[in-house]
């Protein structure tokens, strides 16, 4: 069996952010830094800034008065720093810049007037986020929906998205959208990262015969990768370690593709390629990516003022 590892994978900027900004905290301040919902959507990122003396939480409720908090990439509600305050957090806010272009967004649209369309999956943390910024209705693409169709003319909606969705689906969606709305804005907000790593995943699923997508369950992402792969025609799995490999699945697979989430470290995908032992390795090449994230400037001045 050869394996086409696909690039790029794993991290994006803003997962390497959140983390470093964890990392940050806990030298400046000491342990405990409690991390307000998982900092990025994949448990063995999870324990190990745990082990490095972080504590998560699920709601900043759960926060100790006069401690220090990091808000994870996902993005938060205006409640949750509003909570903060009133007990008295330092928070470092560890959200991925890409979700705070989409906050921006829906507070712009909403100052002026707009109806928001915010095409996304209802209950994740970063819809959660999105969605407190402003007044907005929320279509999900798994499931049948009607519009609310208030607005006075079609210029008056402007479609925003949650940033790690299907590029496909989420196109799919927006054409439905467009047929009550003609003339709705729509905005561009799936991340560079999301399109990168389905547009080589696409690629990939017509060279071979199984994808295996290596990351975390609750990762919006990595199930995206997955769905991505099928849709593609190419059977794939979710997996996040060598241990959930169903030898079935690789029975009379000549090639194997082989490709990780934003959120997923590049030591689990390593781990599977060695414990499978290929022929060979066929890096699977598509996209250069070097963007990168400095620490946002409020953020900075936080951690240089103390």
């Amino acid at each position: 069996m050869d394996i086409y590892l696909a690039s790029p994978r794993g991290f994006c900027a803003g997962v390497v952010l959140a983390i470093d900004l964890v990392e940050i905290a806990l030298k400046k301040y000491g342990s405990p830094v409690y991390v307000k919902h998982q900092i990025v959507h994949n448990p063995v990122v999870v324990s190990e800034v745990e082990e490095m003396g972080a504590i998560t939480v699920d709601n900043v409720s759960d926060v100790p008065n006069n401690s220090t908090v990091v808000f994870s990439a996902h993005g938060s509600p205006p409640e949750d720093y509003k909570l903060a305050k009133e007990k008295n957090l330092r928070v470092i806010d560890a959200t991925c810049p890409l979700v705070t272009k989409v906050h921006n967004e829906a507070k712009k649209y909403s100052r002026e007037g707009k109806n928001i369309i915010l095409v996304g999956h209802k209950g994740h943390q970063e819809v959660i986020g999105t969605s407190g910024q402003a007044d907005m209705q929320i279509i999900d693409d798994r499931e049948s929906f009607n519009l609310l169709n208030n607005a006075k003319k079609d210029s008056d909606v402007v479609v925003l998205s949650q940033t790690t969705l299907s590029v496909r689906d989420t196109e799919n969606t927006v054409e439905k959208i467009k047929k009550v709305y003609p003339n709705a804005k729509i905005r561009n907000d799936i991340c560079y990262a999301t399109t990168n790593r389905q547009e080589v995943t696409v690629k990939l699923a017509s060279k071979v015969d199984l994808i295996l997508v290596v990351g975390a369950s609750n990762s919006s992402n990595c199930n995206r990768l997955r769905d991505v792969s099928i849709q593609s025609g190419t059977n794939s799995y979710l997996i996040n370690s060598y241990d959930e490999i169903n030898p079935n699945w690789l029975t009379g697979i000549k090639k194997l593709g082989l490709t990780s989430g934003a959120s997923t470290p590049e030591n689990l995908v390593y781990e599977i390629v060695k414990k499978l032992n290929p022929n060979k390795v066929i890096r699977f090449h598509d996209i250069d990516e070097e963007i990168k994230f400095e620490i946002p400037r409020k953020v900075k001045q936080l951690l240089d003022e103390e």
